[in-house]
Parts: structure tokens; sequence; C-alpha cells
């Protein structure tokens, strides 16, 4: 007998999802329809369910939106004495 193939997609529940990331359900379903979580109506009656490597996809990019606004402050409050200079007054003699 042919062995059935499996899949290795995961589906979790908006309220599952919702744990995951600290937010309301309603925030969830925001965000699938907003195609930043794949989600998927499945079962009968149908339900929701969000595949839960978009949601590790989705949590790496709020890590990388996190990185790149924590460097554009930190670069925001550099001081480049070659730019500015350095306070240094020198005499051309």
């Amino acid at each position: 007998m042919p062995e059935i193939p499996t899949s290795d997609v995961r589906l979790l529940a908006p309220a599952q999802v919702a744990e995951v990331l600290g937010v309301s359900v309603d925030e969830v379903m925001e965000l699938v329809e907003k195609a930043r979580l794949r989600g998927m109506r499945v079962g009968s009656p149908a339900r929701w369910r969000i595949d839960e490597a978009s949601v590790a996809a989705y949590l790496d990019e709020q890590a990388e939106e996190a990185r790149r606004m924590a460097l554009w402050r930190q670069s925001n409050e550099a001081s480049f004495p070659e730019l500015w200079g350095t306070g240094i007054v020198r005499n051309a003699d």
C-alpha cells in the first residue's frame, strides 16, 4: 500500500496566532485581510486557519523593520566631526 504524502504545513487558529503576536483576534484577521499573514478557511463548517510559516515570516519582517528603525534613529543622532567640524579653530599662520 503506497504511503499518503503528508504536508509540512501547520495551521493555527486565529486565537493561537493572537496569543503568539500579543494582539487581538480581530487584529490577526486584519493581517490576513491585508495579506500580511496567509490564512485559509478549512473544515465544515469552515473556520479560519493561519499558516504557521507565515507567522514566523511576519515576526522576522517585524524584527527587521525594528532593526532598521533603530539604525536610522542611531544615524540621525550620530555626530560626524568630519562634517560638523571638530570645534578646534586653527590659525593659518
